[in-house]
């Protein structure tokens, strides 16, 4: 961040839009693999419809918190490097 003017510099811009995209995609992937965790047995085991809803959702809000708590931890953990202080 410029000091003086107490704007944001182009190279502090494109950092935290790579920054995001990063959060976004890892988080996708670790939404996925957690809901193929919760989900696969259903699958590959042929077990009876009302199991395989069950896991279908509770597959589907793990993977959803994951993926939020994933998002969260990336840009907060980015937002608290010291060269993101403003300083």
């Amino acid at each position: 961040m410029d000091q003086h003017t107490g704007r944001r510099t182009q190279a502090d811009r494109d950092a935290l839009t790579i920054e995001i995209g990063y959060a976004f995609v890892s988080a996708c992937f670790a939404a996925a693999l957690v809901f193929c965790a919760v989900y696969g047995p259903a699958l590959a085991f042929g077990l009876s419809p009302a199991v395989e809803g069950v896991l279908a959702v509770a597959g589907g809000l793990l993977a959803a918190v994951v993926f939020v708590l994933r998002v969260i931890h990336l840009l907060w953990r980015f937002a608290r490097r010291p060269e993101n202080d403003g300083r």
